[in-house]
């Protein structure tokens, strides 16, 4: 069922159908390479575009800047398997005055002029995808079957979605009709330099303590298919210096931020608070 905060209705004393999404201050971004030039060319054409890259890495952070720098309303669905086609797109509801149609986010976005970021996009049931193939090419429209209408995309519609491909298993990836519908930006993990900038600006740590946190963080992406599925995030590293900021001893910060949730094998969370030791 899509959350309250995703029901296309009109801020309280507003006309306007996306006040609620429009971002007032500036999301804290740190370039890392040319993704906000090609962001940029992208949405001019109004090309889909698909963020590649690992949980945590700044790809939701990326859009949310990118929205608030282009002055667009952004309307974002974090996918699960439990979304559908008609999350997606509307329903009807019955309230005290009889039945009305709710709009869905992606038609919302489309009827009114939003970007949409669908994330995670794979964690959608199948046929959430299909729903949104006949807005990623030239014909820009939606098919509302319930409504017996179709929705042509608004000038400012523009559709984002993401996906980690390292972590998919075959059966959760994207189909080959999908992904050749957008083009792609792919993101990592910043060089060090950037991601100790990132950690001590987010966390609000000295800069010396955040690199510690980083080179920890590189520790742990090299166990990547030797014992853990994926390495700490940059999101992780936050977590663990906003933490230590407010007190928290390093071990315990590490523990609770970084080495619990990347794993329950015992032997690993072992060596991996070994590592913390080692690192501070």
């Amino acid at each position: 069922m899509i959350p309250a905060s995703l029901l296309s209705r009109p801020a309280s004393g507003s006309s306007d159908p996306l006040a609620a999404y429009r971002i007032p201050t500036e999301p804290y971004y740190r370039s890392v390479g040319q993704e906000l030039a090609l962001f940029e060319a992208a949405h001019a054409l109004r090309m889909p575009l698909m963020l590649k890259g690992p949980t945590g890495c700044g790809k939701s952070r990326f859009v949310e800047h990118m929205a608030w720098h282009l002055g667009k309303p952004l309307i974002t669905l974090a996918c699960n398997e439990d979304i559908t086609a008609g999350d997606l797109v509307g329903r009807w509801l019955l309230d005290v005055e009889g039945t009305r149609w709710q709009d869905g986010p992606l038609t919302l976005a489309a009827r009114h002029g939003a970007i949409c970021y669908l994330d995670e996009v794979v964690e959608a049931r199948a046929d959430t995808t299909v729903v949104i193939h006949p807005l990623t090419d030239a014909r820009r429209m939606l098919p509302i079957e319930k409504l017996n209408q179709v929705v042509h995309a608004h000038p400012d519609f523009h559709l984002i979605i993401s996906y980690n491909p390292g972590y998919q298993n075959v059966m959760k990836d994207l189909k080959t009709s999908t992904r050749q519908r957008f083009a792609a930006i792919e993101f990592g993990f910043p060089v060090a330099v950037i991601e100790t900038e990132i950690v001590a600006h987010e966390a609000g740590l000295p800069q010396a303590m955040a690199a510690r946190l980083v080179a920890l963080g590189e520790r742990t992406r090299r166990l990547k298919g030797h014992g853990l599925d994926e390495g700490a995030s940059t999101r992780m590293l936050v977590h663990a210096g906003a933490l230590m900021a407010r007190g928290v001893d390093v071990v315990t910060a590490c523990r609770m931020a970084i080495v619990h949730p990347i794993t329950d094998d015992t032997d690993m969370a072992q060596a991996l608070e070994a590592a913390v030791s080692a690192s501070f």
